[in-house]
């Protein structure tokens, strides 16, 4: 069967009306106003659709010495309180009063804060109602020529309450029962007839606002991306791309008071509909908000705007190679390291070689055979000076392999060559040059492990993968580190036919220039975060997903080599070049045969 979108809001999204929500209207007498202070007087009125259906009053016993101006202005004394119950034995009563209601108070957050810090100091959880301030609501409805100002004796009087506020519990909460009243019938005619019209009025969410949540209404409740849309002079400007796995749901707070961003409530009111793309799973959902973002670039969006900001390492292409930054990838020949996002990283990094191989820094491109005046690097120690001949050609080749082995496949002889260098600056208490480096060493190995996460998906034809949510199986086609297809395979169909279906419809993808993977870094990124998810199953794949087995190291193993601890010294005879494949084997089975 077919589900028909309904294109009336259903009872779930109008939310609760007025008519049908318990109020419980409370008032506390206390021995002061600091939380230190103890509850005298508990006064609460259960009212529902404008009439009371219970009401609850104690004198407490508060165990300590009531002032004598809180005693004349309250007129509890210490010998009314002496023989009355304790706080611990009124409080499990109250707690079931107030259960399943919307707790209400003339400036709520005195009179809830004692109710809460009393459940912590009892052993009670701390109470989840939701909670309306009249204090609040009336300086949002009230205006100043009606009211001087919002005190409970104020409004009581200005709405002809049937009981005279007079500082006693009981009194004072059916003062605000009639307060409460009042303010909901000013409220009526401007649309708000439900407890989260109410509650989005008090946190001051314009009218406008609220009106444009009939947009939600049509929107499907599935997994898929949202796009906030204006019309302007018969041209459509995007101006937002949002992602939820349930988008009618999700839309709905943009026109609440949930929705707190400034830049939010500026982009709704200048939307003039919301558009909605379903999608079969939430990494589909995630990939097609990458890719719209990346094609509208919409005003309200700041995450991913501008993906072409990234930078890269380069060992360039010449007789004497040296480390470039640069923004593009752009040959297979030339090795790249990163991406990086900003350019501070890429030059720690660069920095973080320069301190472990003597490499040349100087920018001109250097001929094999002429012969130039050497920079002052060289008589530091820190170039092998190629310019002037200290070092041959075939030396400068094997000097760079090793940048290259460290940069793509093991990242310990950097480590293993500053490793002297960081205990002499310890040893002289050095430590901020020292801490300098490690953080050099720290953003190389980071940036280590996002390349060869994005490197291995986008040397990788085709990955075939699966991974059950509740009773779904939701299978992934991946090509050269792109999300190529997508499905859900419910519990009445049988995945591998999915699987084998949603292959045949996958999108065709040319291999990329590597490491750059063909659907761009960021979707590479939230492929690999769902294919390392705990219970993915590779159902096939083509060639090889794998990392180097020493391309990263944890900050342990990380301090560990740079300080030498239990390590031999000096350079390892040889690198070990093993691989870290792939989590699972191509073939493994997925769901039950």
């Amino acid at each position: 069967m077919t589900a028909v979108e309904s294109l009336q809001d259903s009872f779930e999204d109008l939310g609760t009306f007025l008519s049908q929500v318990t109020f419980c209207v409370v008032d506390l007498e206390t021995t002061g106003g600091a939380e230190t202070d103890a509850i005298t007087e508990i006064g609460a009125v259960k009212v529902c659709a404008g009439e009371v259906v219970a009401e609850f009053q104690t004198l407490v016993n508060p165990k300590a010495h009531i002032p004598p101006l809180i005693a004349v202005l309250t007129g509890i004394t210490n010998q009314m309180v002496a023989g009355s119950p304790t706080l611990a034995e009124v409080l499990p009563a109250f707690l079931s009063f107030a259960d399943n209601t919307v707790v209400v108070a003339h400036n709520a957050p005195f009179d809830v804060g004692f109710l809460r810090r009393a459940c912590a100091q009892h052993g009670y959880p701390t109470p989840r109602w939701p909670v309306l301030d009249t204090v609040t609501l009336a300086r949002q409805i009230l205006l100043r020529d009606e009211v001087p100002n919002c005190k409970l004796a104020t409004l009581a009087a200005h709405f002809r309450a049937a009981t005279t506020p007079n500082h006693r519990a009981l009194f004072d909460a059916r003062a605000t029962v009639d307060v409460l009243h009042g303010l909901i019938e000013r409220v009526g005619n401007l649309g708000v007839h439900t407890i989260e019209d109410l509650q989005e009025f008090t946190r001051r969410v314009s009218p406008q606002r609220r009106a444009k949540r009939t947009w939600a209404s049509a929107l499907p409740e599935r997994p898929g991306v949202y796009l906030f849309v204006a019309e302007q002079d018969s041209t459509r400007h995007i101006l937002y791309v949002g992602t939820s796995k349930n988008i009618r749901r999700r839309v709905r707070t943009y026109f609440t008071a949930s929705e707190t961003r400034p830049r939010m409530d500026e982009m709704v009111r200048v939307a003039t509909s919301v558009e909605a793309i379903t999608c079969e799973t939430p990494l589909q959902a995630e990939v097609c908000e990458l890719r719209l973002i990346g094609a509208h670039r919409p005003r309200y969006n700041r995450r991913s705007k501008f993906p072409e900001r990234l930078q890269w390492i380069k060992i360039t292409q010449e007789p004497f190679p040296r480390l470039s930054v640069v923004r593009d990838v752009r040959d297979d020949q030339a090795t790249y390291f990163g991406p990086f996002r900003r350019r501070q990283a890429a030059e720690d990094v660069v920095l973080a070689i320069y301190d472990g191989f003597p490499i040349r820094q100087c920018t001109p491109r250097l001929s094999r055979s002429a012969r130039s005046q050497a920079c002052a690097l060289a008589g530091m120690g820190r170039c092998s000076a190629p310019c002037d001949g200290s070092i041959t050609v075939d030396a400068y080749s094997e000097l760079v392999e090793q940048v290259r082995l460290t940069l793509s496949a093991d990242v310990r002889p950097a480590v293993w060559a500053l490793r002297v260098r960081l205990r002499r600056l310890i040893d002289q208490e050095r430590f901020e040059e020292a801490a300098v480096i490690r953080r050099r060493l720290e953003t190389l190995t980071q940036t280590g492990l996002r390349f060869h996460r994005v490197r291995s998906l986008a040397s990788c034809p085709e990955i075939v993968a699966a991974r059950k949510e509740g009773a779904d199986w939701q299978i992934h086609v991946i090509r050269y580190g792109r999300l190529a297809g997508a499905a859900l395979a419910t519990p009445h169909e049988v995945p591998q036919r999915v699987a084998r279906a949603t292959l045949a419809t996958a999108e065709t993808v040319a291999a990329p220039i590597g490491p750059l993977p063909a659907g761009g870094v960021e979707e590479s990124e939230r492929i690999a975060d769902w294919l390392e998810q705990p219970g993915v199953r590779l159902i096939d794949i083509t060639g090889d997903w794998m990392w180097p087995l020493h391309a990263v190291l944890t900050h342990a193993d990380l301090v560990h080599h740079a300080l030498g601890a239990g390590a031999a010294e000096g350079t390892p005879a040889a690198t070990d070049t093993s691989v870290a494949g792939a989590r699972a084997s191509p073939g493994s089975e997925v769901g039950s045969r």
